[in-house]
């Protein structure tokens, strides 16, 4: 069994970041499979320039039950946590410390399918907060961009069975994002954790 490597990164502003490649080694056997049947998936929908505009992904919500959000004038309502959500959630606090009572799934089908430049700034999930970021399938490259533009950007590839820790400032000064790639690549799931201090949160990251 291969141990977890973390590589430190302090960025501009005070935040920092903590890839630990290997994180899911020694996961239970069909994770994967699990997390493809027990999740809803769902392609949903949003407003831009006055029309509705499918997301370049599937997703989810799923979490305890104040975790609400409103998103282009919409209130997402989370699933309740399944088996494999769970248990990943119970490792997160039980080998990270990680305090957290919701995750957003994301499903990414192929290359073409992405995410929009984004910070997980949302006043209820509080000042500076811990985003744990997990990863399984192929691997996608996330590109990180200081909000001034002060500060060049940035790339890290996110390799299978990979969490990335996101924490201190991070979420006030930098935004990321994945992009949509012309190489041949799989599917790829997202799940980032995260912890709700209050409910009906508006979450503004880009489509």
């Amino acid at each position: 069994m291969n141990e977890t490597t973390r590589t430190r990164r302090t960025l501009a502003g005070g935040g920092e970041l903590v890839l630990c490649d290997g994180w899911l080694e020694g996961a239970r056997p069909g994770l994967w499979e699990d997390l493809m049947e027990e999740i809803p998936w769902k392609q949903e929908s949003f407003r831009m320039g006055g029309r509705v505009v499918l997301q370049p992904r599937l997703t989810a919500w799923v979490g305890d039950a104040e975790a609400v959000y409103r998103y282009s004038r919409r209130d997402f309502v989370p699933t309740p946590w399944t088996p494999a959500l769970a248990s990943l959630r119970e490792r997160l606090s039980r080998v990270e410390g990680a305090l957290v009572n919701s995750v957003l799934c994301n499903l990414y089908r192929d290359g073409q399918d992405s995410m929009g430049a984004h910070a997980d700034d949302e006043p209820e999930l509080g000042e500076d907060p811990t985003i744990y970021s997990l990863s399984l399938g192929a691997t996608r490259r996330i590109r990180f961009w200081h909000a001034l533009r002060s500060e060049p950007s940035f790339a890290l590839d996110l390799k299978p069975g990979s969490l990335l820790i996101m924490r201190g400032a991070t979420q006030r000064f930098w935004r990321h994002g994945l992009s949509k790639t012309k190489r041949t690549v799989g599917p790829r799931i997202n799940l980032t954790f995260r912890q709700f201090i209050r409910s009906r949160s508006t979450l503004r990251s880009l489509p």
